[in-house]
């Protein structure tokens, strides 16, 4: 699965500058102008790491950076004109993991990324667990009573995004956008049928149903 990243940067160029160099490093990208609509993305799409301006409309990157943290452990990479060791401070006390001063370098950037996200990384868990199924994120590897389950990459990645979001409602469109990177449309059945195929090798031997279907909105990972 690709590593999101969520830009919250009122500054068009900086932003579309950002997307294509981000991008073009292979990562998913979501960006969003302002403050509060940044919030509502950095909770429903739960980013792997967020670049975050100081200054923007609205609420500014201090308060959003506070808010990220009360409810996520995302890295954050404060983005600001402000030079001062004061600001500096401020920024970091707020929360962020990371601190650069416009106009900044896209390599430079780009390598700050990578050693925030390899950093989390490394503080995650390499084992995923949900009832009596578990997923090892290293070896990609699922077991259940026992049984190792094959998984084509793609099954993979569904699976890993349900493991992430126990009893969470995933709407089709979240799940396209994060598994596929892009979207199918509302009539493709490519979703169905790959719940299907995962169905079959996670359910098997009368072990109880794990991934169930709510009708008009999507599918969510919990007990029977």
């Amino acid at each position: 699965m690709r590593e999101r990243i969520l830009i919250i940067e009122e500054d068009e160029a900086i932003v579309k500058g950002l997307r294509r160099g981000l991008a073009n490093e292979g990562y998913q990208v979501d960006s969003a102008p302002d403050g509060e609509s940044g919030l509502v993305l950095a909770r429903d799409y739960n980013p792997h790491l967020v670049i975050l301006a100081l200054m923007l409309p609205g609420m500014d990157g201090m308060e959003v950076c506070r808010r990220i943290r009360q409810g996520g452990t995302m890295p954050i990479l404060m983005l600001t004109a402000r030079e001062t060791v004061e600001d500096r401070v401020q920024g970091l006390d707020s929360g962020a993991d990371d601190y650069m001063v416009k106009p900044f370098e896209l390599d430079e950037l780009l390598a700050r990324v990578r050693a925030l996200l390899r950093r989390t990384k490394q503080e995650r868990s390499p084992t995923l667990s949900f009832s009596d199924l578990t997923l090892d994120t290293y070896s990609r590897q699922a077991i259940r009573h026992g049984r190792m389950i094959p998984l084509t990459a793609k099954e993979y990645d569904l699976l890993e995004l349900f493991m992430h979001h126990p009893r969470q409602v995933l709407s089709r469109e979240l799940i396209f956008d994060r598994v596929w990177g892009y979207d199918f449309g509302g009539e493709s059945n490519v979703l169905d049928v790959y719940v299907r195929y995962l169905r079959g090798k996670i359910e098997i031997k009368g072990e109880t149903r794990l991934i169930y279907t709510v009708r008009g909105l999507g599918y969510v990972l919990r007990e029977p």
